[in-house]
């Protein structure tokens, strides 16, 4: 187990390796260049001109394959030309202004329908906008400046994609490394559940939030190693070896989840003998080795298997074999022991995988890999930017139409209180809003609280470095480590972002000689009102509630648990194992899984009044991941034993009433009523066992997953949404 400062070394380590960290290098370097170069012959205010072009093309600039990010770049170098031609027009009439900001706010808002990154080209063009509202200049002057904004984003493009040509696989490893690492910080909650005294749905929540990071991270190594050509191809040592570990880490992360039981039973059972304080040790052991793996991905070294671990594992085999024997006495339930049995089996798996992804870094050096058979096509999905989606959602009842006329009316209102009063500023007002309203409620209200804090405690650093540092040479260097800070943190931790970004922009104002304490006090007084207006906007115009659209993700959640079920149990009465349909289901018990985790975070997050059975959703919740992790174990128990199943068709009645169950519990959610005309109940095993047959561990699994069915149906029942 690494100690406290060891994990905090971990982080940092993890930071500055992250691909957070090399975008902030990146964006740093691209936006500092053009300045630094063109004030060495007087040409500042160009220099900054042409750095904000390489900061609009570098916000398209997201994780993901290279041609989605030169596209994206050049279409938002494009893009925010335009706005900022057209803006520089309409600064002449304050009404032409107002128009182009409502127009503006509403079309590009209405971007998110097209995805993440599409939506990043509209943040870049309102930014321009935003930037440039009251910046008076003649025709010429307008033309100029529209071209400066044009070679910034041009550079900033070039930069980016040669970037990638000399390191074409330096994002993919960083991705795969978070990735892994973000599986390893799974299994360590997982642990926390051997602890004794364990606060169990404090623990669940961990989980559950920790399982929306993993299906985050999956999703960009998917995208990265799947969507780009020179990977798919695995035509070199690095594609192979990237995909193949991606593909063990997604097996590794169900074995992960299926080490699943009553921890309340096993603790009342075995605490005073502290065994599952061992369990506890051998999983933080194991979680802190993948997160070896994932630090050897990222810093491109060879990670080392650690040498206690087996003698750990052993020792704890030979425990559950004394209990079995019966050395601390026989007053264990001979279930409870069975059930340690199991878990000393995955957690044997669970490190033999690790051993195996560790040998893939030896085999790519001696250049042993051979080509994976993994088809990526099933398991990417298609961005459709077809027009007929952008009409689709122009009405009442799509969230993103709702969001934008949000907006457009609040940048509007911005606009209106900025230019009435002669002491606020239009830009700051606009540019708080704009970031910080969000289409849920919720993103909103945390993006307004992380923009406040970070702006006050930005903005007295900000002061203090001016007040003490007068020296020109360290005030730049310090800029710099701001711009770092910021750009490093804005994908990862807002508030801290901010934190970075208001000194930095003060310490610029200061470079420029238009002051400093008054620059503090206008920020901060923009800041409040943009972020007051967005706040009271979010909650009473138009407002997007949680429960308003949670309906659909509870169903879409048992629906996913259903068809895992059902495809893992026909493996069970004689249908062949087979690979893709398999994972594609498993996929999407994940996606699905993050989905409703991510919901239940935004509901809590928002006004008591619209938190609708609050509680039922969270039971929901965990018993959708008990399902999951149920069927997980039946899946990896089927692998494993493939031609020792006996046969069990008497259990084919059990698993049909389970998935009945499953289907009454999605038209309950759907119809708010009991659709199923008579009372559904748990069916009990009617078949007898003989003392040694194989059947019964498998028949306890289906009896769990029958009982963890009929939970869901009943809970089901009780969500009003």
């Amino acid at each position: 187990m690494t100690s406290k400062t060891q994990q905090t070394t971990n982080e940092i380590k993890n930071f500055v390796l992250s691909s957070y960290f090399g975008d902030g290098l990146r964006i740093t370097f691209g936006a500092v260049i053009p300045s630094l170069i063109l004030s060495q012959f007087g040409l500042l205010q160009t220099g900054i001109t042409v750095s904000l072009g390489a900061l609009c093309a570098s916000i398209a600039d997201t994780p993901g394959p290279i041609t989605h990010r030169r596209n994206a770049m050049l279409v938002t170098t494009l893009v925010v030309s335009v706005v900022s031609l057209l803006t520089g027009f309409a600064n002449a009439s304050v009404y032409f202004l107002g128009i182009l900001i409502l127009v503006f706010s509403f079309l590009f808002s209405m971007l998110y329908v097209y995805g993440n990154r599409i939506a990043s080209i509209g943040t870049a063009a309102l930014l321009v906008m935003t930037l440039g509202i009251g910046d008076i200049r003649s025709f010429s002057e307008i033309l100029l400046y529209t071209l400066y904004i044009i070679g910034g984003g041009l550079w900033y493009s070039a930069l980016s994609i040669s970037l990638y040509k000399i390191m074409p696989y330096r994002l993919a490893q960083q991705s795969l490394g978070d990735c892994v690492i973000e599986v390893a910080h799974f299994m360590r909650i997982k642990a926390g559940f051997y602890k004794e005294g364990m606060d169990y749905d404090e623990n669940y929540k961990k989980l559950l939030e920790c399982q929306v990071l993993v299906n985050e991270k999956q999703n960009a190594v998917r995208d990265l190693l799947f969507k780009s050509r020179e990977i798919v191809r695995e035509s070199t040592q690095q594609g192979r070896f990237l995909v193949i570990v991606f593909v063990d880490v997604m097996d590794l992360f169900e074995q992960i989840m299926s080490t699943f039981y009553s921890y309340k039973t096993l603790h009342k059972q075995f605490d005073e003998i502290g065994i599952l304080k061992q369990f506890e040790v051998v999983l933080l052991q194991l979680s802190d080795q993948l997160e070896e793996v994932g630090y050897a991905l990222k810093a491109d070294t060879k990670p080392q298997l650690s040498l206690r671990l087996p003698r750990e594992i052993r020792d704890l085999k030979l425990e559950i074999e004394a209990l079995e024997r019966g050395d601390y006495g026989n007053e264990f339930k001979e279930s409870g022991v069975q059930a340690l049995n199991n878990i000393e089996v995955n957690v044997e798996n669970i490190f033999n995988r690790i051993k195996k992804i560790n040998g893939y870094f030896k085999d790519r050096k001696a250049r042993k890999l051979t080509k994976s058979q993994t088809q990526s096509a099933y398991f990417i999905s298609h961005e459709e930017y077809e027009f007929s989606l952008f009409r689709e959602n122009l009405a009442l009842k799509s969230e993103i139409f709702r969001h934008a006329i949000r907006v457009s009316v609040v940048m509007l209102i911005g606009f209106i209180i900025a230019q009435s009063y002669n002491f606020l500023h239009s830009n700051w007002i606009l540019l708080t809003i704009m970031v910080i309203m969000k289409p849920a409620f919720s993103l909103t209200k945390e993006r307004n609280y992380h923009r406040l804090i970070g702006t006050i405690i930005g903005a007295i650093v900000g002061m203090s470095i001016l007040s003490w540092v007068e020296d020109g040479k360290a005030l730049f260097a310090i800029l710099l480590i701001c711009m770092l800070g910021a750009y490093s943190f804005q994908r990862k931790n807002y508030v801290v972002s901010v934190l970075f970004m208001t000194p930095f922009i003060l310490i610029l104002y200061d470079f420029l000689g238009m002051g400093s304490r008054a620059i503090f006090i206008e920020r901060v007084y923009d800041t409040i009102i943009g972020g007051s207006i967005a706040f009271v906007a979010s909650h009473v115009f138009l407002p997007s509630w949680e429960h308003q659209k949670l309906k659909t993700v509870l169903v879409e959640m048992i629906e996913a648990n259903l068809a895992y079920y059902h495809q893992v149990s026909t493996y069970y009465f004689g249908q062949q194992y087979d690979k893709i349909p398999y994972k594609i289901i498993r996929k999407e018990v994940y996606v699905r899984s993050a989905n409703l985790a991510s919901a239940f975070q935004r509901m809590f997050s928002e006004p008591k009044s619209k938190q609708l059975s609050i509680k039922e959703i969270h039971k929901f919740s965990v018993l959708n991941h008990l399902m999951s992790s149920y069927v997980a174990t039946l899946a990896l128990y089927i692998m494993e034993h493939k031609e020792e199943i006996p046969a069990i068709e008497w259990l084919k009645e059990i698993a049909s009433n389970s998935e009945k169950l499953l289907n009454e519990a999605m038209m309950t959610l759907i119809k708010n009523e009991n659709t199923a005309g008579v009372e559904l109940k748990i069916l009990p095993l009617k078949h007898i066992f003989k003392e040694d047959d194989d059947a019964i561990l498998i028949a306890e699994q289906f009896i769990d997953l029958q009982k963890v069915a009929f939970d869901i149906y009943k809970i089901s029942e009780k969500i009003k949404v």
